[in-house]
């Protein structure tokens, strides 16, 4: 009897991550503090140890009706990290259209995915087992889906505050769930010969008690990560700690010193 267990788990588990999905109860968009504009910048992808496994880029482009946005990651494996974003900011921040390319070695599962929110139509096309299979559907998005814009509403959000957004994450099956955004003490930083301070965010997948059973049982559980986002009169980024893809090594993102 007790060897069946781990079999009836999974399954379990699989049931869990097909049918389940977190309460969409209280989803509203984060409204525009600071317009986003026309941005060039340089980027580098650090291991924990502080060394350089990327660099990379982000462009950003503004206009009447949308803004684009590009964040690029070229690795000296190889390996490519790119995503785009296209969203609106009339009186609140709106995802349009989302995608993302994973692949290389950095990437034990390469992907390809995307998906808009006129049609809620999403696109995935992965590697299993050394063959592409590509599928494909609709979601049911949430006005407050910020994948590829965490820093960007985090820089929105009045000092202090907490917010619960959502995104869409894929495994590669996609899966809408919530982030918790909270303010989880200051970050000192040396500006020149000067101290001063910025505010260091925790964002935490809220999945709840059962579908956090499943995606533990099924390696799948997304991971936390922490932002540092200067606050004081126009915020600014700073950086974020945290992973590229599910289960996958902690990475620290940041603006390159130019010396």
């Amino acid at each position: 009897m007790r060897s069946g267990w781990p079999v009836r788990a999974l399954l379990v588990a699989m049931s869990c991550l097909a049918q389940l999905a977190p309460s969409r109860a209280g989803a509203a968009p984060v409204e525009v503090r600071f317009l986003e504009g026309v941005t060039r910048g340089f980027l580098v992808l650090r291991s924990p140890t502080g060394q350089t496994v990327a660099q990379g880029d982000l462009i950003q482009t503004a206009h009447p009706d949308r803004v684009d946005s590009q964040m690029v990651f070229r690795f000296k494996d190889g390996s490519l990290y790119d995503e785009r974003v296209t969203f609106s900011q009339r009186h609140v921040f709106s995802l349009l259209s989302y995608r993302l390319i994973e692949k290389g070695p950095s990437f034990p599962e390469s992907m390809d995915v995307f998906f808009e929110r006129n049609s809620g139509g999403y696109r995935v096309t992965s590697m299993e087992k050394g063959r592409e299979k590509t599928s494909s559907g609709t979601l049911d998005l949430p006005p407050d889906v910020y994948n590829g814009m965490i820093a960007m509403v985090l820089r929105n959000l009045p000092t202090r505050r907490a917010e619960t957004v959502h995104f869409v994450a894929f495994t590669p099956t996609p899966r809408v769930i919530q982030l918790e955004l909270e303010p989880a003490g200051d970050q000192k930083l040396q500006l020149g010969e000067q101290e001063a301070h910025a505010t260091r965010f925790a964002v935490t997948p809220k999945l709840g008690m059962l579908l956090s059973l499943a995606a533990r049982v099924l390696g799948k559980r997304p991971s936390s990560y922490e932002c540092v986002i200067w606050m004081k009169d126009v915020p600014a980024f700073i950086r974020c700690d945290g992973p590229l893809r599910l289960n996958g090594p902690v990475y620290r993102f940041e603006l390159i010193n130019f010396r």
